[in-house]
C-alpha cells in the first residue's frame, strides 16, 4: 500500500465518530519505513536514533463508583519502533476512556501502555500528571535565527540551502518559524526547532531559509523532523547532530519528535506557545 493510500484510510481522511467507551481498535497505527521506501532509503542504517513525546491535555477516565478522573499524560513513543500513530485516532481512542470505569490509576496507565506499545510496535512509556500539578516550563536553549535579514524563495523543502564552512564549531540554533501542514486535511502545524551539532559551522542565514521552505509541505510530524535531520546530515556532514522540534497542540495533544546521533534523551518543557 502507498503511503497515500494508507495515510486516506486513516481517522484523518474520515468524518468522525467520538466513541466514549474504551476502544483500543481506535489506534491506528502508520509504517514508518514508508517515509524511507519512497527515498529508496533503508531504515535499518539511518543515523539517528530518538523519540517522539506526545503530552495530552484531555485524559479522563471514570472510578470504579462513577466519578470522573482527570490527568494530564506524557507519552514516549521510540523512533525504533515500527510505526507511528496517527493523531486523530489517537486522540480518539483517549476520548474512548471518558465513560469507562476503572478500578484504579494503575489500571487505566496499564491500559494505555499495552495499548499504544502495540500499535507503535515499540515499548511505549506512560506517565500520569495530576492537573494540580507545576508543569515543567521552559525554553529550547541555544541561539535564534529568527531574526537574520534574509529573503525568502521556497515554501517546500529545499535542501540546496544549507551550506557549512571548514571551520569546526559547536553550537545550538534555535528557530520559531517551523510551519508544515498535515498531509491530509492540509491544517497547519506549527512548531519551534532546536539543531545542536559539532562539525563544519553551518551557514545561519541558509538553515533559516531552509527551515521556512517546509511551510508548504505536507508531512507527519515525525518526518518532518526527520527529513530534516537527514537533510542536514547528508549536507553538512557535521560529526554530531540533534534535532528537536516541539509543536503546537492541537485537539489536545502536542507532538515533539526528536532524532539525534548520539544516545540520549531530551527534557520535556513546555514552551509558552504551547
Amino acid at each position: 500500500m502507498s503511503e497515500h493510500e494508507s495515510i486516506k484510510q486513516s481517522p484523518l481522511g474520515q468524518g468522525t465518530r467520538y466513541v466514549n467507551r474504551y476502544d483500543p481498535e481506535l489506534l491506528y497505527p502508520i509504517a514508518r519505513d514508508i517515509n524511507w521506501q519512497a527515498k529508496g532509503i533503508d531504515r535499518a542504517t539511518l543515523p539517528f536514533r530518538g523519540v517522539d513525546i506526545w503530552n495530552a491535555y484531555e485524559l479522563s477516565w471514570l472510578d470504579s463508583r462513577g466519578k470522573p478522573v482527570v490527568r494530564l499524560a506524557e507519552f514516549r513513543i521510540p523512533a525504533s519502533s515500527s510505526h507511528i500513530i496517527e493523531s486523530k485516532s489517537f486522540k480518539l481512542y483517549l476520548n474512548s476512556y471518558n465513560l469507562t470505569r476503572f478500578g484504579s490509576e494503575a489500571e487505566v496507565q496499564t491500559h494505555l501502555k499495552q495499548d499504544l506499545s502495540q500499535a507503535a510496535g515499540g515499548d511505549v512509556g506512560v506517565k500520569l500528571i495530576r492537573p494540580d500539578a507545576p508543569l515543567q516550563m521552559g525554553k529550547l536553549e541555544g541561539s535564534c535565527i529568527d531574526d537574520l535579514d534574509i529573503d525568502v524563495e521556497h515554501y517546500t523543502p529545499a535542501p540546496n540551502l544549507l551550506l557549512s564552512s571548514n571551520e569546526v564549531v559547536g553550537e545550538t540554533l534555535v528557530s520559531h518559524l517551523l510551519k508544515s501542514n498535515c498531509p491530509v486535511t492540509g491544517q497547519p502545524d506549527w512548531g519551534s526547532l532546536q539543531i545542536r551539532y559539532k562539525g563544519g559551522k553551518i551557514d545561519r542565514k541558509g538553515l533559516l531559509a531552509y527551515i521556512v521552505s517546509y511551510r508548504e509541505h505536507g508531512d507527519f510530524h515525525e518526518q518532518c523532523v526527520e527529513n530534516i535531520f537527514m537533510d542536514i546530515w547528508q549536507r553538512c556532514r557535521p560529526q554530531k547532530l540533534s534535532v528537536y522540534a516541539r509543536y503546537v497542540r492541537r485537539g489536545g495533544l502536542d507532538i515533539n519528535p526528536y532524532r539525534s546521533s548520539i544516545v540520549d534523551e531530551p527534557g520535556n518543557p513546555r514552551l509558552a506557545r504551547q
